[in-house]
């Protein structure tokens, strides 16, 4: 008797250590977007671009794969649908219609995966992880994070001339296949365009399909943490549509790094993935 019940306390806690998490797979393209195979409404199998400056989700105007089954307004909007990916489900997705997406998407898929959860983005395994109770944050450094209008901010500091070092609030932008994108105002108060050595100007589409010119510098230092990144590659706008009111954070700088963000959104945990010393990624 004492042998059956130590076993079923085994099996009881073998349990409940699986259901302590789960794990949804993705896949890294090589803009640095991360992909989710979903099924919508038990009908629609779309590859959906994880956003995590977003909640909930939207589609492409570019979409390859059909999505008769999710219904949109005279708003283009489409509430009440039903989100599945591998053993999990999310009711109540709001999408929206005709927003741009990452390449090989369909659209795009928010942080309403994880909500009231603390979660991690796992670039080493390509999951995301999500806990029922605190992960193991073992060699991890803690960075205080604001959340505001569905959006993650982190500090760091930036170098920009000599030792003096300009601190600045970055939005995590997994959308944006670049690094560091400086916002109009950062970028025109610390003149960029004069301090740093430019490499290069690209034209870029926003959301909204408008075309704005970017131009591309090196900046000698960026301090986030404990960690220092020399001679970084960095953009800002120039031209007459400078539309860009926040600097970010984007995909080729997250990928540097394993993240778990706590469920209160108060505090982010950072340390180097596979991709910390990867070549950066070059804006076509």
């Amino acid at each position: 008797m004492l042998k059956k019940t130590c076993l079923f306390l085994l099996f009881s806690a073998g349990f409940f250590g699986m259901k302590a998490q789960q794990t949804i797979p993705f896949r890294i393209t090589k803009h640095n977007n991360i992909i989710i195979k979903t099924l919508v409404n038990k009908k629609d199998s779309l590859d959906l671009m994880f956003q995590i400056a977003m909640k909930d989700g939207s589609l492409s105007p570019g979409r390859q794969r059909k999505t008769d089954h999710i219904i949109f307004n005279k708003e283009k909007v489409s509430d009440h649908n039903i989100v599945q990916t591998g053993n999990l489900t999310w009711e109540n997705v709001r999408f929206f219609d005709n927003e741009l997406s990452g390449h090989e998407a369909d659209g795009k898929i928010g942080t309403r995966l994880f909500e009231g959860k603390t979660f991690k983005i796992d670039y080493d395994n390509s999951q995301f992880v999500i806990y029922d109770k605190e992960p193991d944050l073992k060699g991890f450094q803690p960075l205080t994070t604001i959340f505001d209008h569905d959006a993650f901010y982190i500090s760091a500091d930036n170098t920009i001339d000599g030792n003096r070092r300009q601190k600045a609030y970055f939005a995590l932008q997994s959308g944006y296949s670049g690094g560091i994108l400086y916002s109009n105002d950062f970028a025109e108060k610390n003149e960029l365009d004069k301090k740093l050595k430019i490499t290069g100007e690209k034209m870029l589409k926003n959301s909204h399909g408008q075309s704005i010119i970017t131009q591309q510098a090196i900046l000698p230092f960026f301090t986030l943490g404990n960690i220092v990144f020399k001679d970084i590659p960095v953009g800002f706008f120039a031209g007459d549509l400078k539309t860009q009111n926040v600097s970010y954070f984007g995909a080729d700088m997250l990928r540097r790094f394993i993240w778990i963000f706590d469920a209160d959104r108060k505090t982010a945990y950072i340390k180097p993935s596979r991709y910390f010393s990867a070549p950066y990624y070059k804006l076509n």
